[in-house]
């Protein structure tokens, strides 16, 4: 049975949206394509019918996922415009981001898995941090030069943060990376 072109994107949609979270929560390498396949309720059989290869459905689930995190900066920035930096702390290190790999910042989930893939992955994950930082940037007080060094400055601190108190098996120090990075980002 052939499918109409709507519900052939439909579906293709599906396997990305479902890639985007599983490739967060496990990793490149750590979920193969039977499973991704799975999770979006598809056989294995016609994976390659949607996509090129694993990389490419890697690189479209990052751009995925990247653009709903630009689209969840522009919302914490504009709750806070006076103060984004205190508002993107409070939004983005916190114990519920930290624990929610599927659904978290693909930047702090697969940025470093990114480092080793190939240029259709890292050009993805680029043009979101690109945008990321340009609304960021846009938000800072100052001169553009410096507002920009700025927001570069605290997206690693954010992003180092978050992949720092995952990384640890400490709980508390865990919490404290988080709390401390916040505190050094807030001037406190």
């Amino acid at each position: 049975m052939r499918l109409s072109k709507e519900e052939s994107a439909r579906r293709r949609a599906q396997i990305v949206e479902v890639a985007a979270a599983l490739f967060r929560q496990h990793g490149y390498n750590g979920i193969g394509v039977a499973d991704l396949m799975k999770g979006a309720g598809l056989t294995h059989g016609g994976f390659y019918g949607y996509f090129e290869s694993k990389e490419h459905l890697l690189a479209e689930a990052c751009e995925y996922a990247i653009g709903t995190s630009v689209q969840q900066w522009q919302n914490w920035i504009g709750r806070n415009p006076s103060d984004p930096v205190r508002e993107l702390a409070r939004s983005y290190l916190n114990e519920a981001h930290r624990d929610t790999l599927a659904a978290g910042c693909v930047i702090s989930s697969l940025g470093t898995d990114a480092a080793r893939e190939g240029q259709h992955v890292r050009c993805a994950l680029t043009g979101g941090i690109t945008e990321q930082l340009r609304l960021l940037a846009k938000a800072l007080p100052g001169p553009v030069g410096r507002a920009r060094e700025r927001a570069i400055a605290t997206y690693a601190a954010i992003i180092g943060g978050l992949m720092l108190a995952r990384a640890v098996d400490d709980r508390t120090l865990s919490n404290e990376i988080l709390a401390a990075t916040a505190a050094q980002l807030n001037n406190e």
